[in-house]
């Protein structure tokens, strides 16, 4: 049976995951949050004391690496780091920034490569991450780049934040994120760019539901679902 895939790219901040959670909700697909599975990494480095700065500690660390992802029973997607549920964890700050210095390594991109593509070789699945119509799922059935303003996206970021009891500032969190783009832009291994042949859809002035029927719309008009 061949599976349907959708990929739904962008930089940080942008909504992907939020999106992509509830399409895949209403089309009864797989979500597959990439986004999680490096922020674990990072965490790992985080907890064994390692500086971004220090790859030649950061790879060894990939071998043996205890990494799982299952499914709760509300569908919700779950990161487990040597054997502890660090969903909640991994979306601390500290781990946000963290992680596209440790995702931009190579090594660490290959490691995770084929644990990513084997999900939508078994589901249908909505994926969403940097890189996933460019390098992950070259063949989707349906690329999205989804972006928003920074100043926006540091706003929904913030909202997020304070909706988990966490403290933050806006001012650090837009800078965080402008930094992270051109990060995320400039580095040489799989940087953040729009596919060829992905659809570019710009959330600044849509809110939530505005977007979803927007991203909704776009895979009926691509593969008629």
């Amino acid at each position: 049976m061949e599976h349907r895939s959708i990929a739904i790219d962008g930089p940080a901040g942008a909504g992907k995951s939020t999106l992509a959670r509830q399409l895949a909700r209403k089309l009864g697909f797989l979500y597959v949050d990439t986004g999680a599975i490096y922020r674990t990494v990072a965490l790992k480095t985080l907890k064994s004391g390692v500086a971004p700065s220090e790859k030649e500690k950061i790879v060894p660390l990939l071998d043996g690496l205890d990494i799982h992802m299952d499914y709760g029973p509300d569908g919700e997607q779950r990161m487990f780091l040597d054997g502890e549920n660090v969903s909640k964890t991994i979306r601390e700050h500290r781990v946000s920034d963290l992680t596209s210095q440790v995702s931009a390594m190579k090594e660490v991109r290959d490691f995770l490569l084929e644990f990513q593509r084997r999900q939508a070789r078994e589901h249908n699945v909505v994926m969403d991450g940097r890189d996933i119509g460019t390098v992950v799922l070259p063949d989707a059935d349906v690329k999205i780049f989804l972006t928003a303003a920074p100043e926006a996206r540091a706003r929904r970021r913030l909202l997020e934040l304070e909706q988990r009891g966490q403290t933050a500032d806006y001012e650090t969190i837009l800078h965080d994120i402008m930094d992270r783009d051109e990060r995320d832009r400039s580095r040489a291994i799989a940087p953040l760019r729009q596919a060829e042949d992905a659809i570019l859809l710009d959330t600044t002035n849509l809110n939530l539901e505005e977007s979803l029927n927007a991203v909704l719309s776009l895979v009926k008009e691509c593969i008629g679902l």
